[in-house]
């Protein structure tokens, strides 16, 4: 079962927001996509419960694509984000797997691929973290961020086979200290796979994709986590 803080700090939803646009069909699927079509590196953020609409999260998409890189946001939520008022979360959770997500992001990558870009990685939030996780598995990605993952599993970790930077909050019900610390042990043993960990101050599942524009000090966590991100792509990637 999900966590309280999973569907947190809901956010208004506007499917026009952003400086891209929204495509109907990339790789099979709806996506709002960012950034140069001549770029030769490309980022998939996959969202959390929210869905693709989030303002916050294409405001992420719009930043790395500033960054170079061509970003895409598919709708992996297939128009059905989780609804705020929704008497039963884990009804939406077992309709909308992330591992059937994991599945569809494959021929998103091979049509990143089939434009030309040499590198690819992908950040996921929360439930798109999980999707992530199986995408570094499978070796589909050259890094991938996963900030206040859900659904991840220390078994996921041990397979994970691509640079991985992992953000996690200090107070979250769901992958508590505990959990991302396991995560951070499982990848030192591993030489093959370079990792970073980082657990925020402070700060609940969610920080990095939902916060109030007016909380100073969850501004300044959640920028600090978006350049760990880009750090993290940058070093990878180009």
């Amino acid at each position: 079962m999900a966590s309280p803080h999973c569907f947190a700090n809901p956010p208004a939803l506007d499917p026009a927001c952003g400086a891209g646009e929204v495509v109907d069909d990339f790789g099979g699927q709806k996506a709002y996509v960012a950034g140069s079509a001549e770029a030769k590196v490309a980022v998939v953020l996959v969202s959390d419960a929210f869905g693709f609409e989030a303002p916050k999260l294409r405001e992420i998409a719009d930043k790395v694509a500033s960054d170079g890189y061509f970003v895409v946001v598919p709708d992996f939520l297939h128009g059905d984000p989780y609804q705020p008022n929704n008497p039963n979360p884990l009804q939406w959770l077992q309709s909308h797997d992330p591992v059937k997500a994991f599945e569809e992001a494959k021929p998103v990558i091979a049509a990143l691929k089939e434009r030309g870009m040499s590198t690819i990685g992908a950040a996921g939030y929360c439930w798109g973290a999980k999707v992530v996780a199986e995408l570094a598995k499978a070796r589909e990605i050259q890094a991938a961020v996963m900030s206040h993952p859900s659904f991840v599993t220390v078994d996921d970790i041990k397979e994970v086979r691509c640079p991985i930077c992992v953000l996690g909050a200090e107070i979250d019900q769901f992958s508590p200290q505990e959990l991302v610390k396991q995560f951070e042990q499982v990848l030192s043993a591993n030489s093959e796979v370079a990792h970073f960990v980082k657990i925020f101050p402070g700060v609940t599942h969610g920080w990095a994709v939902r916060y109030s524009d007016d909380d100073e000090a969850a501004v300044k966590s959640a920028e600090e986590a978006f350049a760990d991100m880009t750090g993290w792509f940058d070093k990878h990637l180009k």
